[in-house]
């Protein structure tokens, strides 16, 4: 069984906390995670771009005139490309751009994000982190207390005071421990994590 320092919000050490093997030290593959990360990153793609076909546009279903003695060139349908109002040809269509990751992988690729974390020491477990109001100035205190750059900063619940006050600041992110993913864990300097919320995901995970 791991152990680490529970520190206060002003940078006190308050006790020690176990942490899980099969959660903060399980060998590391990169490829695995990066595989976590790709996924993450096309799940958030819109993919929503896309036009018109001829099979789409609304009209079009006479003939503008008929087929000989007119002079003028065949047509079949007022809404062809070459006309105006008409399809467009070959344009964008909508797609799906995620990529689909086992739960298994997905799972194992987050406790290998929480074991980098961890050996190389940018993991840092507040008992918790409580503001009685919104307020930036009163957030970079704290950050400024615990040694903190640009931290992802996971709690056990909800934070509005929290996730407010730290809205403004450059490169820090504040989440709930049901949303910790690859790509948030290793985008950031520091993983810091409040107690509860260390308990939650081990539960989860372990």
């Amino acid at each position: 069984m791991l152990s680490a320092k529970v520190y206060s919000q002003d940078n006190q050490e308050v006790g020690e906390i176990n942490l899980q093997e099969n959660v903060f030290s399980v060998s590391v593959k990169p490829e695995l995670m990066h595989q976590a990360v790709r996924a993450h990153r096309a799940a958030v793609r819109s993919g929503t771009v896309g036009v018109k076909n001829r099979a789409l546009i609304s009209g079009g279903g006479r003939k503008p005139w008929r087929q000989k003695g007119t002079g003028r060139a065949r047509a079949g349908t007022g809404r062809s490309p070459l006309w105006r109002g008409g399809a467009v040809i070959h344009g964008p269509k909508a797609r799906d751009y995620s990529i689909k990751l086992n739960k298994k992988v997905r799972r194992l690729a987050l406790k290998m994000a929480l074991s980098t974390k961890y050996a190389q020491d940018e993991l840092q477990i507040v008992d918790k982190i409580e503001l009685g109001r919104i307020r930036t100035k009163d957030f970079v205190n704290i950050k400024n207390n615990l040694g903190l750059k640009k931290p992802l900063i996971v709690i056990a619940e909800k934070s509005n005071n929290l996730e407010l006050s730290a809205r403004n600041v450059p490169g820090v992110e504040v989440i709930t421990q049901d949303s910790i993913n690859v790509y948030e864990i290793l985008k950031h300097q520091e993983l810091v994590m409040d107690k509860q919320a260390v308990e939650k995901l081990q539960e989860r995970l372990g």
